[in-house]
């Protein structure tokens, strides 16, 4: 295990992990960002945010490392601005994710590519709400045909927790379970990729394309999109209001997200296997 700080990979989500419940950056987590980089470490941020989104948050921090996008589904370079790895959703996929949308009436579809957000029809709420509160590039889309195809980096269904749950046995059937990976990331919102895609082989690709050794990465999150993360790098750390599930697959628990969480994470890296 390497004592250089360049050898070392700490990999951050974002949502109630950077950022504390009311999306505010604490100051001690830019602090400590800021400190880790310059000693020399490799610390991004990972998320289901697309480029645009993750962007607002990365050039805050001074990072230089490639960020990871879509919940795995892109890795990219914003200093070359070069989209270093993308997996997206195949075309059968596309079909059998239209054909669920079409038959649940009160279901919100929304459309994520790697630079823009496309709006299943205009009663979207989601996906219109997550687009204003950044102010990102947003498309509406009254008709399923109207939506663009071959850029799917990943989807999601916002509803009713029983019609989520109903959509999640269709996505795990014999005849879908071989297009799809997918994963809850609120009670009513369900996001899908396709099969393969997920945070932890994000991660373990970025490390392999910047030559670090997989025994010296690291990662902070704090709900269940997480889950692959924490299984695949060497040391995963959880936000102190995680579940307990989640709590038990990781060799530490930080503070609450509102405290600073990414800053004890760093500082818990550093001083048990850096110093």
């Amino acid at each position: 295990m390497s004592k250089k700080y360049s050898d070392w990979l700490l990999v951050s989500d974002i949502d109630g992990t950077l950022n504390d419940k009311s999306m505010k950056l604490p100051a001690n987590n830019k602090k400590e960002i800021k400190r880790f980089v310059e000693a020399g470490g490799n610390l991004t941020l990972c998320s289901g945010r697309n480029l645009e989104s993750l962007n607002i948050h990365y050039n805050k921090l001074g990072i230089k490392t490639p960020a990871i996008c879509l919940n795995g589904a892109g890795i990219f370079d914003y200093n070359s601005n070069n989209l270093i790895y993308y997996n997206v959703i195949t075309t059968q996929g596309e079909e059998v994710l239209l054909d669920i949308f079409s038959r649940y009436k009160l279901l919100n579809l929304t459309v994520f590519s790697y630079n823009k957000i496309f709006l299943a029809k205009k009663t979207c709420l989601y996906g219109f709400v997550i687009s204003k509160v950044d102010n990102l590039s947003y498309e509406f889309c009254n008709k399923i045909s109207d939506l663009p195809r071959g850029n799917w980096g990943k989807i999601s269904f916002f509803g009713l927790p029983s019609t989520l749950k109903k959509i999640q046995k269709e996505l795990k059937n014999e005849n879908n379970s071989e297009l799809f990976d997918f994963f809850y990331t609120s009670p009513v919102t369900l996001e899908v990729v396709n099969k393969g895609v997920n945070k932890g082989n994000a991660v373990l690709k970025l490390a392999e394309y910047l030559g670090i050794n997989k025994k010296n990465t690291a990662a902070v999150g704090d709900y269940y999109n997480d889950v692959d993360m924490f299984k695949r790098v060497e040391h995963p750390v959880c936000c102190g209001q995680a579940p307990d599930d989640i709590k038990e697959m990781c060799e530490h628990v930080t503070c609450h997200c509102n405290n600073g969480a990414v800053a004890e994470f760093i500082n818990y890296i550093e001083n048990k296997y850096i110093k």
